[in-house]
């Protein structure tokens, strides 16, 4: 395979045979207005894209691992729409009684999900009258103010949580002034305040967290790190018409990194394969194996990279310095050892065959 042929497939994120891949349309160059060009991608695609454990997996994480090759802040502000997208859509197949009509959501929203706690408060769920609505600090909600809508989970009872749809409007206050991250800087991931937010519910109480997609949506966010590492590669490749002919380590770094994102790719297309059969019930266990080997792939090769090119492309070049800072952001969503631990609690949970 030659270095041209590697760097517009392995370099450019791709999963699935191109002869299936959904076309995106992308520019050549990233827009600079970063945000509002995912924001119009994502409403572009909503109704265009495979739902996960529909045959096509495989076909939706490539979407996302495309995207996150060409721009990882596009590619962060994609990825959680087309979760909700999915989770939606499962809502809808389970007959939860799901009405969005309430919110104001149709086929161009663009969706964000706020599923983490924190220390610092709580968002809470109250029924008064037969319409639900939500009070309190939600942490970590990626572009609150720049998108439409979100699902978010709030607590019902001290124990209990429900997920809810909601219409990110005035009535929600995202306090951006926290976030001072150098990586996705575009991203702000800051606490929001909810002030009797209406609310649609999505499934009962422990509905999100039991259903079948819970685990299926975190191996799409590795298909993103697995992109977004990928484009990082594509700096180990030679340029055409440099005058300096790669050495041996420069082979050896290439081949290492390829090495590293090939066993990715195996295990992301596996992992398809499982989520698409109908009879796979270890859904725990396969989202942990898939982020944990793409976690240390990108870690490694983060490392090859640095290596292999010195300080310049990080400190003179944009694309490349912002996707690395982006993507060392990102790819923290993975715990490192304690989801290893958890990964091996699963595993003995669930015995022999796992």
């Amino acid at each position: 395979m030659s270095d041209t042929s590697w760097t517009e497939t392995v370099g450019a994120g791709q999963l699935c045979d191109p002869q299936q891949q959904i076309a995106l349309g992308l520019p050549r160059k990233v827009p600079q207005r970063r945000v509002d060009f995912a924001l119009e991608l994502a409403a572009s695609l909503s109704g265009r894209l495979p739902m996960p454990g529909g045959g096509q997996t495989l076909v939706l994480w490539d979407v996302l691992s495309r995207v996150a090759a060409y721009d990882l802040t596009v590619a962060r502000t994609l990825e959680p729409h087309v979760d909700a997208l999915a989770i939606l859509s499962e809502a809808r197949l389970a007959r939860t009684g799901l009405d969005l009509s309430e919110i104001g959501a149709d086929g161009r929203s663009t969706w964000g999900v706020f599923a983490a706690e924190g220390p610092d408060g709580r968002l809470t769920a109250r029924e008064i009258a037969g319409e639900w609505v939500l009070d309190g600090v939600k942490p970590w909600c990626s572009l609150a103010g720049r998108l439409s809508h979100a699902l978010v989970t709030a607590w019902t009872s001290e124990t209990t949580r429900q997920l809810f749809a909601v219409a990110l409007g005035p009535d929600v206050v995202p306090r951006t002034d926290a976030w001072a991250s150098r990586g996705l800087i575009e991203i702000p991931s800051a606490p929001a305040e909810f002030k009797g937010v209406r609310a649609a519910p999505v499934g009962g109480e422990g509905w999100y967290l039991v259903r079948p997609g819970f685990w299926w949506g975190g191996i799409g966010v590795a298909a993103c790190w697995y992109g977004g590492v990928a484009g990082v590669a594509r700096r180990l490749a030679p340029k055409p018409g440099s005058r300096r002919a790669p050495d041996q380590i420069a082979h050896l770094q290439l081949g290492q990194a390829d090495t590293l994102l090939y066993a990715v790719r195996a295990a992301l297309g596996e992992a398809a394969s499982c989520v698409d059969d109908a009879g796979q019930d270890h859904g725990e266990v396969l989202a942990r194996r898939a982020r944990a080997l793409t976690r240390s792939t990108v870690d490694e090769v983060l490392a090859i990279t640095a290596r292999a090119c010195g300080p310049a492309p990080l400190t003179l070049e944009e694309e490349h310095s912002r996707r690395v800072a982006d993507l060392s952001v990102y790819v923290r969503q993975d715990h490192g050892e304690r989801d290893l631990a958890a990964l091996g609690a699963a595993l003995m949970a669930s015995g022999p065959g796992s």
